[in-house]
């Protein structure tokens, strides 16, 4: 792993463990690349919007070490990175209510120096919002679309979206879609978002980070994930040898769904595959994961390594 000032990273965790009641992030040892999209996957509960409250500076980091766009999270920083970064939360503040769009638009024009307000128009009728009604009378999807137009119009160099879909219509996704697209065109911006649709996440993501439990899973380059994990249908051959498929490369799942039949997932397809060839087991088909069965995966391993 590289150092906290590497330039190229826009997120760097070491060792940051976050404990809050009943529930503990971490720890948490990852690098989140600039310039690219990384979407965050995992279950309810998995510690998804407390990383975004960390990386916001909202949630102190005592344990470990963090930094984000270059600046340490601890207490000598003055906040300053704030102001460009755009965030996005899964659910509106209730304070909020009373304002209208256009309201908040300027009460966070004054925290933003790169505040542009042609941009924000812009997004706003990108997105068909109405910036002169109260938040609290806009339908859960309109008001997803007029606040990620003000998450969006200071031109954020790092953007945090958690869950930026939910409640928009299969149009206003689209629109959202072309937004996101255009926003990283430029080459020097970062997007991570959480994300529970797979079909946003193949069209969004560069790297895909798992997190269950508060732990990290895995941090993987999404079209070599999708690539590389696959499901096996073996069948065995004569009777015995089936202990020999644990020792299969790249395994990563082992079940036996009839007699003599089993069902292998694997990271190292071609190498799994003529190993069990070798071995004297029929293999009966390859097939692709998706992204849900890899969390699966996933989830068992890190349950059986508790």
């Amino acid at each position: 792993m590289t150092g906290l000032d590497d330039a190229a990273n826009a997120v760097t965790l070491r060792g940051v463990r976050l404990q809050r009641d009943r529930f503990q992030l971490g720890p948490l040892d990852c690098d989140i690349p600039r310039g690219m999209v990384t979407a965050i996957v995992g279950p309810n509960g998995s510690g998804k919007s407390t990383l975004f409250r960390m990386l916001l500076g909202l949630e102190p980091v005592t344990r470990g070490e963090a930094a984000v766009l270059g600046t340490r999270l601890d207490l000598k920083n003055d906040g300053s990175f704030k102001a460009r970064i755009g965030f996005l939360s899964e659910n509106p503040h209730a304070y909020e209510n009373s304002f209208t769009a256009d309201e908040k638009a300027r009460f966070a024009s004054k925290w933003y120096p790169s505040w542009d307000w042609e941009r924000y128009r812009k997004l706003l009728r990108h997105f068909d919002g109405d910036g002169n009604v109260k938040l609290s009378k806009l339908s859960k999807g309109m008001r997803r679309k007029v606040e990620l137009s003000i998450a969006m119009a200071h031109d954020p160099e790092l953007l945090l979206l958690d869950e930026p879909s939910s409640g928009l219509d299969p149009f206003a996704w689209k629109v959202m879609l072309e937004e996101l697209q255009r926003y990283m065109e430029a080459g020097d911006k970062t997007l991570i978002l959480a994300s529970h649709v797979t079909e946003e996440v193949r069209r969004l993501a560069d790297y895909i980070l798992f997190i269950y439990r508060g732990r990290i899973l895995g941090l993987y380059e999404k079209d070599r994930l999708f690539d590389d994990w696959r499901v096996l249908a073996v069948q065995q051959q004569g009777s015995d040898g089936s202990g020999k498929l644990q020792q299969t490369p790249g395994l990563q799942g082992l079940s036996e769904t009839g007699p003599g039949l089993f069902r292998l997932e694997v990271n190292e397809p071609e190498r799994a595959e003529t190993y069990c060839r070798s071995c004297g087991f029929q293999v009966l088909g390859v097939q692709r994961m998706e992204l849900e069965d890899i969390l699966g995966c996933l989830i068992r391993k890190e349950e059986a390594r508790r």
